[in-house]
């Protein structure tokens, strides 16, 4: 891959940013800290630094993606907004992933996105057959009834993208890439990939796809 791609990529995905910002009120970005969603949120902070940059705090983290989060979030001066479940229960995944998910992932998030009218997610096509038809502008229904835009500009790009932006633009990423990990979630429901060429098979040993946030939510 070319600088010139990179630039292209760069280009395109910063006019959807821009065309998107010009239009929203209450945007926000959220972020894994996954290579991606550093990437995107590098984009989004060269047009608006003060964007809310949304990190979902399980309790359940590797002690190197924290360290990492903190290190960007003082680097770039992100206005990061941790959100925790507001009666966390540690160890829940030994019973059941989903009730985990749901309430340190799913509840948290959906909650604190009512107060926003625009979402932008690092997900790409290439990630999962889950995301294989995502599109660059979705509407997103929250349980409440309330629909977002959610915005995923980095849609169609690829692994490679991915890493070939964050070395032209002298971005780091998180150390647990040098692992061998491919997709990083929760400690305790992330290995190295099952599958080497499926690089969400260490999430959940395969189990599952998705933890829930990007699923449409069902009305009560």
């Amino acid at each position: 891959m070319t600088n010139s791609a990179v630039e292209m990529n760069a280009k395109d995905a910063g006019a959807l940013i821009g065309e998107t910002l010009a239009e929203a009120k209450t945007p926000c970005v959220t972020s894994s800290f996954q290579a991606e969603d550093v990437v995107l949120v590098h984009l989004l902070v060269s047009a608006r630094p003060d964007i809310p940059v949304l990190f979902l705090d399980t309790f359940h983290h590797f002690a190197q993606t924290l360290a990492y989060r903190d290190e960007m979030a003082a680097r770039w001066k992100l206005n990061l907004v941790n959100l925790r479940a507001p009666e966390p229960s540690v160890g829940l995944w030994q019973k059941s992933t989903d009730d985990c998910c749901a309430r340190h992932k799913v509840g948290p998030l959906f909650g604190a996105l009512e107060a926003y009218d625009t979402w932008f997610t690092g997900l790409r096509r290439e990630q999962s057959p889950s995301r294989a038809n995502l599109q660059y502008v979705e509407p997103f229904n929250l349980k409440s009834g309330k629909v977002l835009r959610k915005v995923s500009p980095l849609a169609m790009w690829t692994t490679k993208d991915v890493w070939q932006y964050a070395k032209a633009y002298d971005i780091p990423l998180l150390p647990l890439y040098e692992l061998g990990y491919s997709s990083i979630g929760c400690e305790p429901c992330t290995s190295l990939p099952l599958d080497p060429s499926d690089p969400r098979s260490g999430r959940w040993a395969g189990q599952k796809l998705e933890c829930g946030i990007h699923i449409q939510p069902t009305k009560a």
